[in-house]
C-alpha cells in the first residue's frame, strides 16, 4: 500500500498509527483573495500542494490547508472571503492543539499568505508561554533567497515580483495552468492617494520618506496587480520556484525531526 502523506487522505487508523513514529506536521495556510487579472483567487491550493509534496519528500504529514487568512484590506474585491484577526487567531490555535493535544509537538506552520505572520507569532508566543514549546514558520512566498530569485529570473529579476505577479503567477503556471487567465495579465493600473505615490497598502510617499495611511487594494491599483511585471512569468520558472520551495522545506522538517521543540538550547 502507498504511504500516504496527506491527513486528508488518511482513516482514522491510519492516522493513528502513524502516531507511534511522531511524525512532523505541516500545517499549510493560504487565503482566499484576488491575485490580479489573471489568477485563480484560490492561493491556498499552492500552499496546500507544496506542502504535500514537502511531506512526501521529508515523509512528515501534511494537514488539511487553512484556505483563509486575515487581510482586511482585500474586502473591497468581490470573491475574497477574510477572516477577523480574533476569528483567525482562534482557529490556529484550535488546529494546532488539536495535535499538541495527542502528542504530537513537531508542528510547522507553512505560511502561503503574509498578512497572516502578525498573528501566527502572536499565537505560537502564546502556546510557547502555556505548553513550553517552539512552533516555526516557514514564509512560503518569502523563503526564497534573492541569489535563487535571480538565478530564476535573471538579470531583470527585481522586476518580476510583487503581487499580482512572481513568485506565485509562475507557480500557478507551472502548478494549475488550466485555470489561468494569462490573456488578462497586464501591468499595474497605479492609483495615488492624496496625490502621493502609494507604496504598498500601507503608506504613501512624502519627500524622501512614508506616511502610514490604511489603504484598501482599491485605493492603490486598478486590476489588483500591486507589484511586478506578471509577463515575466512561466510554467518553467514555476516549477524551478517550487522545486526549491519544496525541498528547502522538506530539508527543515528533515533537520526538525531529530530536534527538540522543548528545548531552546541551540
Amino acid at each position: 500500500m502507498t504511504r500516504k502523506h496527506a491527513l486528508k487522505d488518511m482513516t482514522w487508523v491510519e492516522f493513528g498509527e502513524r502516531l507511534k513514529e511522531q511524525p512532523v506536521i505541516i500545517l499549510p495556510l493560504g487565503s482566499q483573495e484576488e491575485q490580479g487579472p489573471h489568477c485563480p483567487m484560490g492561493d491556498y491550493m499552492l500552499a496546500e500542494i507544496l506542502a504535500i509534496k514537502a511531506a512526501e519528500q521529508a515523509d512528515a504529514i501534511a494537514a488539511p490547508v487553512l484556505p483563509f487568512g486575515n487581510a482586511d484590506y482585500f474586502k473591497p474585491v468581490p470573491g475574497g472571503i477574510q477572516l477577523r484577526a480574533e476569528t483567525f487567531s482562534y482557529i490556529i490555535e484550535d488546529m494546532i492543539t488539536a495535535f499538541l493535544d495527542h502528542g504530537l509537538e513537531r508542528i510547522v506552520i507553512f505560511n502561503g499568505h503574509t498578512s497572516n505572520m502578525p498573528l501566527i507569532e502572536q499565537v505560537c508566543r502564546k502556546l510557547k508561554k502555556e505548553r513550553g514549546i517552539i512552533i516555526p514558520t516557514i514564509q512560503v512566498w518569502q523563503v526564497m533567497p534573492a541569489a535563487v530569485w535571480a538565478e530564476i529570473h535573471g538579470p531583470d529579476h527585481a522586476k518580476a515580483r510583487g503581487h499580482g505577479a512572481d513568485p506565485m503567477t509562475s507557480v500557478y503556471l507551472h502548478l494549475a495552468p488550466e485555470i489561468m487567465r494569462q490573456d488578462l495579465a497586464a501591468p499595474r493600473q497605479a492609483k495615488d492617494a492624496f496625490g502621493l505615490k502609494t507604496v504598498g497598502v500601507r503608506a504613501v510617499q512624502f519627500e524622501d520618506s512614508t506616511i502610514e495611511v490604511p489603504l484598501d487594494v482599491t485605493d492603490v491599483t486598478g486590476n489588483g496587480v500591486m507589484g511586478g511585471d506578471n509577463t515575466m512569468a512561466s510554467a518553467e520558472k514555476g516549477k524551478k520556484i517550487a522545486d526549491w520551495i519544496v525541498g528547502y522545506t522538506a530539508r527543515f522538517v528533515e533537520h526538525f525531526k531529530k530536534a527538540d521543540p522543548k528545548s531552546f538550547g541551540g
